[in-house]
């Protein structure tokens, strides 16, 4: 055995030398809409696996999202960041960016029947393990995801980073089959503190198995290491927040797909 363990490390570091993220665009459609997602999975390990969808925040599917993606896919899962405006669309400043995520947040039955078309990409993806899938989104996408839920969407759980809050619709809670996770900066002057409660209120009604987590000092994008950190502006970057927030998703997911 001993002389077979410097062979065994040495395979080892050549497997792993080999392992490679794969990335790629992808096209796919919502009716006759065509949308460009981006999938993500390491090619050193063999056969289906739990999958991640991945919902980008009001600017688009960015560098961002992909950049997530990848982390993710070196966690060992298929994911795959769709695209809910559509190829091509990518807001090119705030103004854009206000008017294409509030032309979706105002009509939510588009909203859902849009995230539920990059999920059914996802599961078409070779290494989805389609009785394990779950859900993130990062502001808008987080608001995103927790329609994914509210659609009745077929997943095991769904995470909210820096999500708004909001419920339109209480009643739709019901429709709720998945696990919910909630990860809030607890400064965030963009989810005023009644969204934030009938939230809460939606959840507990509905009898969904939740968990808000709040994170102090954190505003608005606290994940978004773009934003810089002057908390002053609403929307900043807290390391702390981004690193614990990240830790939670994967203690979820760990439940999720035990």
């Amino acid at each position: 055995m001993k002389r077979l363990l410097p062979v065994l490390l040495s395979l080892c570091c050549a497997l792993s030398m080999h392992a490679e993220i794969h990335t790629q665009a992808v096209e796919y459609k919502d009716g006759d809409t065509v949308l460009e997602g981006f999938s993500a999975y390491d090619d050193s390990i063999q056969g289906k696996r739990p999958a991640v969808l991945i919902v980008h925040q009001w600017k688009g599917l960015s560098d961002y999202e992909k950049k997530r993606a990848e982390m993710l896919a070196k966690l060992g899962y298929s994911v795959f960041a769709c695209d809910i405006y559509g190829k091509g669309i990518r807001p090119q400043d705030t103004k854009e960016a206000g008017a294409l995520a509030g032309k979706y947040k105002s009509d939510r039955q588009l909203l859902r029947q849009r995230v539920n078309a990059g999920l059914e990409a996802l599961k078409k993806q070779k290494f989805t393990d389609t009785k394990n899938v779950a859900a993130i989104g990062y502001c808008f996408g987080g608001t995103t995801v927790i329609e994914l839920a509210r659609s009745g969407a077929d997943v095991k759980g769904v995470v909210s980073f820096h999500g708004a809050l909001d419920s339109p619709k209480p009643e739709d809670g019901k429709n709720i089959k998945c696990k919910v996770l909630a990860l809030h900066g607890a400064d965030d002057p963009y989810v005023p503190a009644k969204d934030v409660a009938a939230f809460e209120d939606e959840m507990r009604d509905a009898k969904v198995d939740w968990q808000l987590v709040k994170f102090g000092g954190a505003v608005h994008s606290f994940t978004d290491w773009t934003a810089g950190t002057d908390n002053s502006k609403g929307a900043a970057y807290n390391e702390k927040a981004d690193k614990r927030s990240w830790q939670y998703m994967q203690d979820f997911f760990n439940e999720l797909f035990k």
